[in-house]
């Protein structure tokens, strides 16, 4: 993983995970849902760049399309309008558990002997592994290293004894482990299904007389559809062949814990998740960073783009100007070819780049959402005293990181952690900051306001909500797809 993330990204960045959607559209509609899906999965392509994937139900058959490559690039016209349909589901990726490559692209579209069914999945089963394993025993064959995979498996053997399909996935949920939000495609019902403990985010809502299911509610303005609510923890909503709408549960019943991570860095700052605005959320953040580390200064400043409302936050607190003080070059993308590591400092700056006339002189508060290894942060600081900055205070609208994650979110191993084994002085003098501040654990479970769950900040605290491996590596099916 270490090696991965140096040579293909020119941060040291947590990467998103991935988003869901899923539609259903009545008889004779006007809507396409494969160009709805679309459109929808533009909105969430901040969770994932890797790949991307459609699928469609015409009348029962189900037709896939999915490859490597951002939506624009993987979907044009003349591709969404070979799929007509009914039903849809759509799917962006960025690996946690498998590499990128096609695939391990979603949705996954398979055909077994009740049926045809697709599936797509946001989020990261703990028990991948050992549920693997024990279906390879009795003659599984895998074609991909994703734990969707062993999901699909996982939901077709509960099919083979359940009565329906919404039934199987209830079923399924009493073995599988972790955190998920799926949406289900059968060749006459559409599912959305959400872990008992809501870990991943999934709202539903309507154009009409279609329902329409995604990760994030920015997904469904970007439709012009009606927010109807979020899909509850260890909730299974099923859209029937009429449209009638059927929600059952789990067995399983757990504490709610959705990842606090969603309101500091990956949901898109105009969506709201459970009840409350990611935008007002950062927002809370940074007010609360600046009651927990004040300091004087001359201005605030954020790093874009998800800095920017914490540091918005901060300057309302405490009185002090915020101001734009980084400029960043929106047209590197995923195909930018990465120097060498010798030349990282290049990197930075293809990407970001101060404004002197702002920050000369001045003492600035320097907001960013989170330390990883600190690389990045250390070459923002010297950029800003470079352009002229008297004082770079760095504050942080989150906690340390000083755990890994099991659920979905790309955070290295402890030792790649800046803030492993190190108190926040030593923090300081490695990055090179004047000062330094972290966001409380405390404050971070308030940041969401009108949220009703509570939060899983294990990656802070290393209190895991549910039982959780020694270890698990990102690629720990590789070797045997090698072989």
């Amino acid at each position: 993983m270490q090696e991965r993330l140096t040579q293909a990204a020119p941060f040291d960045s947590i990467h998103e995970e991935c988003g869901v959607f899923g539609i259903w559209t009545p008889e004779g509609s006007p809507l396409s849902p494969a160009h709805e899906a679309y459109a929808a999965l533009f909105a969430l392509q901040h969770r994932g760049q890797e790949a991307c994937g459609i699928a469609v139900n015409n009348r029962g058959v189900i037709r896939c399309h999915r490859d490597v490559g951002l939506v624009g690039e993987v979907f044009d016209q003349a591709r969404l309008d070979a799929m007509p349909g009914q039903m849809a589901i759509g799917h962006v990726r960025y690996s946690t558990t498998g590499d990128p490559r096609r695939e391990n692209a979603q949705p996954v579209a398979i055909t077994h002997v009740k049926g045809n069914l697709a599936v797509a999945h946001n989020g990261n089963l703990v028990n991948a592994g050992a549920l693997r394993r024990a279906l390879e025993l009795k003659g599984g064959i895998f074609r991909s290293s994703s734990d969707t995979e062993v999901l699909v498996y996982t939901l077709v053997q509960e099919r083979l004894k359940a009565r329906s399909i919404e039934e199987a996935v209830v079923n399924a949920m009493g073995i599988i482990q972790g955190a998920y939000s799926l949406c289900i495609m059968s060749a006459r019902k559409l599912i959305a299904a959400r872990d008992p403990r809501g870990m991943r985010p999934l709202c539903m809502g309507k154009i009409g007389d279609a329902m329409v299911f995604a990760s994030e509610s920015c997904a469904l303005d970007a439709l012009g559809a009606e927010f109807v609510r979020d899909v509850e923890p260890g909730e299974v909503v099923v859209v029937g062949p009429g449209g009638q709408v059927k929600s059952l549960h789990a067995a399983e019943k757990a504490p709610s814990a959705i990842c606090v991570f969603e309101y500091i860095y990956f949901a898109r700052p105009d969506s709201v998740i459970d009840g409350a605005s990611v935008e007002l959320a950062r927002q809370e953040a940074g007010k609360y960073l600046s009651l927990e580390y004040p300091v004087g200064a001359d201005m605030v400043m954020g790093v874009p783009d998800s800095g920017i409302p914490a540091a918005i936050g901060y300057a309302k607190c405490s009185g002090i100007p915020y101001g734009v003080g980084l400029i960043k070059n929106r047209y590197i993308g995923r195909t930018f070819i990465q120097p060498g590591q010798d030349q990282r400092e290049r990197s930075v700056r293809l990407k970001l780049n101060a404004l002197r006339e702002a920050v000369r002189d001045k003492r600035v508060i320097l907001v960013d959402d989170s330390i990883v290894r600190g690389t990045t942060c250390a070459r923002l600081i010297r950029m800003v005293r470079d352009a002229g900055a008297k004082e770079v205070h760095l504050r942080i609208s989150a906690p340390p990181f000083r755990h890994p994650c099991f659920f979905g979110v790309d955070i290295p191993e402890r030792e790649h952690l800046l803030a492993h084994n190190r108190t926040v002085e030593e923090m300081r003098q490695i990055i090179g900051a004047d000062t330094l501040g972290f966001l409380s654990t405390g404050a971070v479970r308030k940041i969401a306001r009108n949220c009703h769950l509570g939060f899983c900040d294990a990656c802070f605290t290393g209190q895991y909500p549910m039982e959780v491996p020694e270890q698990a590596e990102k690629n720990m099916f590789e070797s045997e797809i090698e072989a």
